[in-house]
């Protein structure tokens, strides 16, 4: 029987449900993030937000900016600041090529979800372009016709039977 810890599925403590809306993901990395212990129980809790974060490259490596993690209740003395920028964990071949990357025009490091892997807690970025206004509303149209279609076809099968 195995234990209530040791699956292997994957668990998300934070999505980032904005990033499709704003940006054009490209390409996506998974890299792991430095840190603290009061940082990984408050992330377990649930209390963590992708919301207007990002990645930056700085001298070979990644940084992830503006996460918001909640300092953990039951934390004491020893608890992190909420907006600390925290490093994340790539390779080397990565890191050199999301830095060529990023410094390319309207090209930025965008973190989808914080999920557990294992035992460990992992961030999920993506190579990403920031959207026009006239994308929005190709996308609204696009669902629009969608959701009209499948209406239609669910009607039409309705009335076969």
């Amino acid at each position: 029987m195995a234990s209530k810890g040791s699956g292997s599925g994957t668990r998300n403590f934070a999505v980032n449900r904005q990033a499709q809306h704003y940006y054009h993901l490209l390409e996506k990395f998974e890299a792991g993030i430095e840190l603290t212990g009061t940082e990984v129980k408050s992330i377990r809790a649930g209390k963590a937000s992708l919301k207007d974060s990002y990645a930056a490259v700085r001298r070979n490596e990644a940084w992830l900016v503006d996460c918001h993690i909640s300092t953990y209740l039951a934390g004491s003395y020893l608890n992190h600041e909420p907006l600390r920028e925290r490093r994340l964990l790539l390779h080397r071949e990565e890191l050199d090529k999301l830095a060529a990357k990023t410094q390319e025009k309207g090209l930025t490091l965008i973190p989808l979800r914080l999920y557990s892997k294992g035992n460990r807690v992992k961030v999920e970025l993506a190579l990403a372009k920031g959207k026009k206004l006239y994308d929005h509303r190709e996308a609204a149209r696009r669902r629009a016709i969608d959701r009209e279609t499948e209406q239609a076809i669910r009607a039409h099968r309705r009335h076969q039977t």
